[in-house]
């Protein structure tokens, strides 16, 4: 069923999670502000850990699927303000604080890989990944249990004006404005198993992706990519710019997303682990 044009100008809801991921699969980091850039928020999964033997596979990184524990593994970025460039400290479930190159740090997830720094993010789909709070509330509904919202693993949690479950999902081919920032809700997120992973202790509950898969067609919240690179912060409003529904208002016009060249060697990936 089709739906009615949001409006240019509309203010749909505003930023209450802004979450990092220093490490591919590992926690997040709570920011209160950061750059959004073409490749994501800065810093954001620029790192992860690749397995051997798996380099041929074109999916080489470890994730939750592999060590679900690895979600207990608290990453941060030594230098908060070039979050690109910073030394990036992992503590550990035990509290240890290492270097995420540190070799006892690889030895911790399992042996048998090593950490790699890709200037442009190790992204499954696209660089930026949003949900409403309401969504969540409605899938705790479903699920019968309460679900800490990090289990989506989002760039941003959006508290959407009227509380609407899924109204991100309204959102598809718009561009929002957000701080400086311009986004294009591109997707819907399609889940897997990583979702039944509890962020606080690493242990799973299939019946999260049961009950997304069941009454969701195994997606929840939205996938976005760069218009504008800019500023973004929490309690940031999140405005309509572009709806292509809207007829009456004119085009945003898109600047071409350029192709830098990475420092670091192997490829980007393009899911949310």
């Amino acid at each position: 069923m089709g739906r009615s044009p949001i409006g240019v100008g509309v203010e749909v809801g505003r930023v209450t999670a802004l979450w990092r991921y220093p490490v591919k699969s590992m926690a997040p980091e709570t920011v209160p502000h950061t750059e959004v850039s073409w490749h994501g928020l800065a810093g954001d999964r620029r790192w992860a850990f690749a397995a051997e033997r798996r380099e041929q596979s074109g999916f080489p990184w470890l994730t939750i699927r592999d060590r679900p524990g690895m979600v207990r593994y608290r990453p941060r970025c030594a230098d908060p303000e070039q979050p690109d460039l910073s030394p990036v400290v992992v503590t550990t479930p035990t509290g240890a604080e290492l270097d995420v190159t540190d070799e006892a740090l690889a030895a911790e997830l399992g042996g048998g890989v090593r950490a790699v720094k890709l200037d442009r993010g190790t992204f499954d789909t696209l660089p930026l990944s949003l949900i409403t709070a309401g969504s969540v509330r409605a899938l705790e509904v479903m699920a019968g249990r309460a679900l800490d919202r990090r289990r989506f693993r989002p760039n941003l949690v959006i508290d959407a004006h009227g509380d609407q479950p899924f109204v991100e999902e309204d959102w598809l081919g718009c561009t929002l404005g957000i701080g400086d920032a311009l986004v294009r809700i591109d997707a819907r997120d399609r889940r897997c198993v990583v979702v039944n992973v509890d962020p606080a202790t690493g242990q799973r509950d299939p019946v999260v992706f049961r009950t997304i898969a069941r009454h969701r067609d195994a997606r929840l919240g939205v996938y976005a990519a760069t218009v504008r690179p800019g500023h973004v912060a929490m309690g940031d409003p999140v405005t309509v710019v572009a709806d292509p529904l809207d007829e009456t208002a004119p085009a945003t016009p898109a600047r071409p997303r350029p192709r830098p060249r990475s420092r670091s060697t192997g490829s980007s990936g393009t899911a949310t682990a």
